[in-house]
């Protein structure tokens, strides 16, 4: 019996065939996880499904989909994360069998083409991945890291292929211009090594401890070393001693250790083609948003962190970081039209804008959209390499890329240089947009999701390392599938079948969970702090007289505030908690709402589904008659002035509420519950894992909006029985990121990530030459002609 058929064995067969009768009484081909669950709960009720009626509900909880055909229903069970089996039943001889995802997609792609499809490309990644060490329990999935360097230290405590070699030889290439550092010419060997690391310890022995690597350099040098094992006698000897251990007794995490204090990271790149990226006036704007303000808290963090290491290093080299991102002429009021733009709050961190060209090489002046920069990315990518070089003067130590087309781009920088190249994906379109593989072809048009979704395929397999901000991110919960997980298997019916296209538990995934500006964003109760120069900008946009950019004003300001600020896009679902607060009574009686995303007037966005959302927002305005109870600013709000407002929310005992359909980090969840706002945040994405239900704020269904107002009105209440409530959950909001979400434990991860997957790759040949070439006919012969195919380039 297969592993899926066992998953029915508990269940009566005369019910199995009963519900799955009733499946195709529905007179669907095509049913949800959720539709397959409702329709047995009405089911149940209406029948009598008997003592195996708890089996058979668990096993509708897991089951994905439905495929409903004339003579059998074809089943999709995730009976836990990441582990996915295809079932076919066959009504007339009652048969169960598992079946391969191919024989799955093949009836699926019928509802569609109305036949079955031959002839298509399948993608197989599977067979690459044969020889790589792979996790097996999902509770390690996200701990890449960790995992290979177990892996690898077992190699070297059983003297497995020449790990100390590896190692050897792995110090060897290290260095800056002619100089080299850790190890010189006498060090030819691992003996030779280990005897020099035995001499080097013993003359360190009796120094005085004020002594530093300049005082040092020359006997050590005596003995084969090179600058870069620490500035300090301390940390030079510490160093020393990590790798005698290592070489004498390994253990993952003295290898670990060892390795985040090898010199190697000098020089990054990152690029993020789409949107306005810029310093100020950008927010809000099409395709702006979280992303630029991580990537720029990002860098700063990263150049601080690459400071304080390579000064410990005892080197006196200075990092540098460049943002490559596009020029836009038209660039309206921001600075996006200037070449260059050094980032505020760092040394050596530069913002770098190529042009978007066309075939004939004319510059493209007007911002386009993120589903249709496709034909440019690769006249920007070359360009992009070549300025890299000639700003540098080297390679860059690592690449990073940042949404879809920031990712494909870092895919062909870091092929052309041979760099480590690490994955951000920010937010992943697929889960977005319901059925967006299967009827790609009606959303091509508009989203051009066969580039997207090849685009994301090449730079997750041609990755060294991924980065994700939550496990949810990765592989979702036992009810939710995970973002990365929906590129394990799926279907684009004429266009290409993906039978494996990521695997989670692949090492390569890591969490690392960005922070919020601590210079900005900290709780309204550090009063010393505060930013008193634009607390009369902050009253004047929650009680200044109606503008431009705002609809609305509060007839009764003494309420407290519930406050939400993101794009106005579909997904972020502000329009559903308008209509939640119009349609909810006593919550308005509790409580104003502040709304602060888009603007207000559809004719200045160029963005359709913006222009949509800035209706429907009117539209509820009008039928719920909120003008005297609800703000909305159409408005885009400089950081301190962002970090200002999110503490004087907290002063009148506001909450912040984060009601996205799908949140892939949540931002805007960590900079209010930092600033110590109780915080109300989807329960799909990653707030699941950022809040602690109850306790550190609570989370939320987008899908059940009266449910959700009836809870924060219940909160309200609380807190006007308990004042001392609002306070509990304001303190355990700022502990909980406290502990878990900083920029500076996020910088320490990410570098610390780079010099371990640079070894892996170095010592393994993660690039994998067969994998490379796979990935360059999936570009050339799949994703270019479909490039090409979008006008105006």
């Amino acid at each position: 019996m297969t592993v899926a058929v066992n998953l029915f064995a508990e269940i009566d067969r005369d019910l199995l065939d009963s519900l799955f009768r009733h499946y195709r009484s529905t007179d669907k081909t095509l049913l949800l996880g959720s539709e397959l669950w409702d329709n047995w709960q009405l089911y149940a009720t209406e029948n009598d499904p008997g003592a195996t009626a708890p089996h058979c509900a668990e096993l509708i909880k897991r089951s994905q989909e439905a495929v409903i055909t004339a003579n059998g229903l074809f089943l999709v069970v995730r009976p836990r994360v990441a582990q996915w089996h295809y079932c076919h039943y066959d009504f007339s001889d009652n048969r169960l069998r598992e079946i391969s995802a191919a024989e799955f997609f093949t009836h699926k792609e019928s509802l569609i083409t109305g036949s079955p499809i031959n002839k298509v490309l399948e993608i197989d990644f599977a067979p690459f991945e044969r020889a790589l060490p792979k996790m097996t329990q999902s509770r390690s999935i996200g701990s890449g890291v960790e995992f290979l360097n177990r892996h690898f230290s077992s190699r070297l405590a059983r003297n497995l292929t020449g790990g100390d070699q590896l190692i050897l030889s792995f110090l060897s290439v290290h260095g800056y211009g002619s100089q080299a550092f850790m190890i010189n010419e006498r060090i030819t060997s691992v003996d030779s090594l280990r005897q020099a690391l035995v001499r080097g310890m013993e003359l360190l022995a009796d120094k005085p401890a004020a002594l530093e690597w300049t005082d040092l350099a020359q006997p050590l040098a005596a003995f084969g070393f090179a600058p870069g094992w620490g500035r300090t006698l301390g940390d030079i000897r510490s160093t020393m001693s990590l790798l005698a251990n290592l070489l004498e007794a390994p253990d993952h995490s003295t290898l670990e250790e060892f390795l985040d204090r090898v010199p190697m990271i000098f020089n990054i790149a990152l690029l993020s083609p789409h949107g306005f990226f810029g310093q100020a006036n950008v927010l809000g704007l099409p395709d702006t948003g979280g992303q630029v303000v991580y990537i720029l808290d990002q860098v700063r963090a990263l150049e601080k962190e690459m400071q304080e290491r390579l000064y410990r290093q005892g080197l006196d080299i200075k990092p540098r970081i460049i943002i490559l991102t596009r020029l836009i002429p038209e660039a309206g009021g921001t600075t996006c039209n200037l070449p260059e733009e050094h980032v505020e709050g760092t040394e050596n961190v530069t913002i770098v804008r190529i042009p978007f060209r066309r075939l004939d090489g004319s510059i493209i002046g007007q911002w386009i959209s993120r589903f249709e920069v496709w034909p440019y990315l690769e006249g920007f990518s070359r360009e992009a390499e070549t300025t890299i070089l000639e700003r540098l003067g080297r390679r860059p130590d690592l690449v990073i890329g940042n949404y879809s087309d920031g990712n494909l781009a870092a895919y062909l920088v870091a092929q052309s240089l041979g760099v480590t190249q690490c994955t951000i994906a920010h937010a992943l379109e697929k889960t977005k947009y319901l059925y967006s593989s299967l009827y790609w072809q009606e959303m091509e048009e508009q989203y051009h999701f066969s580039c997207q979704f090849t685009a994301d395929l090449i730079a997750m397999n041609s990755s060294d390392f991924i980065i994700a901000s939550t496990f949810q991110e990765i592989a979702g919960s036992a009810d939710v599938v995970g973002q990365y997980e929906s590129y394990r298997s799926f279907t684009m019916p004429g266009l290409q079948r993906i039978l494996h296209g990521i695997d989670v538990f692949d090492p390569k995934f890591n969490i690392v969970s960005p922070g919020a500006d601590a210079e900005i964003y900290f709780p309204a109760t550090t009063g010393a702090r505060r930013f008193a120069d634009v607390q009369g900008e902050v009253r004047e946009l929650l009680h200044g007289p109606p503008q431009h950019f705002c609809r609305g004003s509060f007839a009764e300001p003494q309420r407290p505030l519930i406050f939400s600020m993101a794009r106005l896009d579909r997904i972020k679902n502000l329009s559903g908690l308008l209509q939640w607060y119009g349609e909810d009574q006593h919550l308005r009686q509790r409580a104003n709402l502040l709304l602060i995303g888009g603007t207000i007037h559809p004719g200045e966005s160029s963005d359709s589904e913006e222009q949509e959302q800035i209706g429907q927002m009117h539209r509820l305005f009008d039928k719920y008659q909120l003008d005297g109870q609800v703000r909305w600013l159409g408005s885009r709000l400089e950081k301190r002035l962002a970090g200002e407002l999110y503490r004087c929310i907290a002063d009148s005992r506001g909450i912040f509420v984060q009601p996205a359909f799908f949140e892939a980090f949540g931002l805007t969840v960590v900079e209010a519950m930092t600033c110590g706002l109780p915080t109300f945040a989807t329960r799909y994405g990653g707030p699941l894992e950022i809040i602690e239900d109850g306790v550190s704020g609570f989370h939320i269904d987008p899908n059940h909006g009266p449910a959700t107002a009836a809870k924060i009105t219940a909160f309200f209440a609380r807190c006007e029985e308990d004042p001392e409530y609002w306070q509990q959950l304001s303190a355990n909001a700022v502990a909980r990121i406290q502990a878990r979400y900083t920029w500076n434990r996020y910088a320490k991860r990410l570098l610390s990530l780079t010099c371990l997957y640079g070894f892996w790759k170095f010592a393994t040949n993660l690039e994998r030459q067969e994998t490379s070439r796979y990935l360059e006919m999936l570009y050339h012969l799949q994703f270019k002609p479909r490039a090409s195919l979008i006008g105006g380039h």
